[in-house]
C-alpha cells in the first residue's frame, strides 16, 4: 500500500485548537504527519495531536513552544500559521492599542514563529510555511479596515519569506479563505443586533451562496503543505467561494 501523503513530517499548527487550526490539524493527522496544535487554550485540541499552551504575542513563549513541539515530534517540516484574531469597524473604529494588539496577532506573530522554526525547517527535505491569509486583503469590505490591513500584511509578508527562502529548499505560501464556518464567526453573528440577517448577508455576499467550511480550507492548506507540491512557493490560494474574483448580480 502507499504510504500516506504526509508519512514521516512533523507540522506545528498555530490556534490548533478550535476552528480552520483544528481542522487542519485532524486532516495532516488523518494523512499520516506528527502534528503538535499550539494555542492559548488547548482544550479542543483533536486526538493524536500534541498539544502545547502557546501565546504567539510572547517571544520567550513562542521558543520554548517550537522547541517542545520539535523535540516531542522529532523535528518540524511544515508550519501553519494559523493564529489569528479580528477586528470590526472603518478606520476610525479602533484605537492604537487595538491597531497594535490585531497587527501583533495577525502579522508579528507569523515572523515569531517561522522564526523560531527557522533552524528545524533548514534541516527538513520537505519544509514548508503556509500563512492564513484572507480574502479581506484582496477585496474592499466594509468595516474592516483593521482586519483587512492585517491581512493584506500577511499577504506581502507571504510573498517575501517565499522570495528569502526559497534557495533554502523552503517553500512559503498562504490560503485566503472567505468567510467561513468557524466558532469565531459564529460568536460575530451571535453578538449582532440580528444574528439571523447578519450570517444572511455573510452568505448572500460569497457567489456559492454558503459560507467556506473549515474543512474546504484545511484540504486547501495541506495541497499547499504537500509534499506532491514541491513547485509550488510564492502563492495565495483563494478559498472563497468566488467572492475575489465573480461578480454574477
Amino acid at each position: 500500500m502507499t504510504e500516506p501523503e504526509f508519512a514521516g513530517l512533523s507540522a506545528i499548527v498555530t490556534g490548533g485548537a478550535s476552528g480552520i487550526g483544528a481542522a487542519t490539524v485532524r486532516l495532516l493527522l488523518q494523512r499520516g504527519a506528527k502534528v503538535a496544535a499550539l494555542d492559548l487554550q488547548t482544550d479542543g485540541v483533536p486526538d493524536g495531536a500534541v498539544a502545547v499552551p502557546c501565546d504567539v504575542t510572547d517571544t520567550a513563549a513562542v521558543r520554548s513552544a517550537v522547541a517542545s513541539a520539535a523535540e516531542r515530534l522529532g523535528g518540524i517540516d511544515v508550519v501553519v500559521n494559523n493564529a489569528g484574531i479580528g477586528a470590526g469597524g472603518d478606520v476610525a473604529a479602533n484605537d492604537e492599542h487595538e491597531w497594535a494588539r490585531v497587527l501583533d496577532v495577525n502579522v508579528i506573530a507569523i515572523a515569531r514563529v517561522t522564526s523560531a522554526a527557522l533552524p528545524h525547517l533548514r534541516r527538513s527535505e520537505h519544509a514548508v510555511v503556509v500563512n492564513t491569509c484572507s480574502a479581506a486583503a484582496l477585496v474592499g469590505i466594509p468595516n474592516r479596515a483593521l482586519y483587512s490591513a492585517s491581512k493584506g500584511a500577511v499577504a506581502g509578508l507571504t510573498l517575501a519569506m517565499a522570495a528569502d527562502h526559497v534557495r533554502e529548499g523552503i517553500r512559503v505560501n498562504a490560503v485566503a479563505p472567505g468567510t467561513a464556518d468557524t466558532p469565531w464567526v459564529g460568536r460575530l453573528l451571535d453578538a449582532s443586533d440580528d444574528p439571523e440577517a447578519a450570517g444572511a448577508a455573510l452568505r448572500a455576499r460569497q457567489p456559492i451562496g454558503r459560507l467556506v467550511t473549515a474543512d474546504e480550507v484545511a484540504h486547501a492548506i495541506l495541497s499547499l503543505a504537500s509534499p506532491f507540491a514541491a513547485s509550488t512557493t510564492g502563492t495565495v490560494l483563494r478559498v472563497d467561494g468566488g467572492m475575489t474574483s465573480l461578480r454574477i448580480g
